[in-house]
């Protein structure tokens, strides 16, 4: 995990629930790292529920796959710093599990849709707010998590989608809940990395 200042802010941080799991995880012999890793394979196994089993059942499932990433993504972080954690390559596993997980999901959206390409132009979008969001750091400025679609809108997106979705299914047998999270997630991170550009932009601007 990243130095606390790099981080992006998350108000379940100070939540007691997540104070007390984190305290728990940081007693234990498992470390940051692994816990970032889990978070891949959630994500795979919420892409397979997504594309080989997108019935009722089984978007429900995908969603409760979805928030599992988010808790991992969450206590990663808290164990590193709160639990006094931190390791050399924290780093790497802060960012590089995110992006996989990230792809996984949206790209399996996208081919559950029946509109790969939409899936895959998502994945890439999402990746290129992390590219500007790191560009940012690299150039000497505070990273910036403004959205309109950072990775928790994102997966926020998602689980609606999917729970929505769930009863669409059962109901109208249609799909038009995850056509709608897959097109919003794609534009939203569009706009997302043209917010953080013209942001990182300014800050050159001002500096010179």
């Amino acid at each position: 995990m990243p130095p606390t200042e790099t981080r992006r802010p998350l108000t379940s941080r100070s939540t007691g629930w997540a104070k007390a799991i984190a305290s728990t995880l940081a007693r234990s012999s498992v470390t940051p790292n692994q816990i970032s890793v889990v978070s891949i394979v959630f994500a795979i196994a919420g892409a397979w529920l997504l594309v080989e089993w997108p019935t009722t059942a089984g978007l429900v499932l995908a969603a409760v796959c979805v928030q599992l990433r988010l808790a991992c993504n969450l206590f990663d972080g808290m164990v590193a710093i709160e639990g006094g954690k931190q390791s050399p390559v924290g780093s790497l596993y802060n960012e590089l599990p995110d992006r996989i997980a990230d792809s996984l999901f949206i790209v399996a959206l996208g081919y559950t849709i029946q509109m790969p390409w939409l899936g895959w132009l998502g994945a890439l979008l999402a990746a290129l707010t992390a590219y500007v969001r790191a560009t940012g750091g690299a150039l000497g400025f505070a990273q910036d998590f403004r959205g309109p679609m950072a990775k928790p809108h994102r997966m926020a997106v998602l689980t609606l989608g999917c729970l929505v979705g769930a009863l669409e299914g059962h109901f109208n047998g249609t799909r038009h809940a995850l056509l709608a999270a897959a097109v919003i997630i794609a534009v939203g991170s569009a706009l997302t990395c043209v917010t953080r550009t013209r942001a990182i932009a300014a800050q050159l601007r001002a500096k010179g």
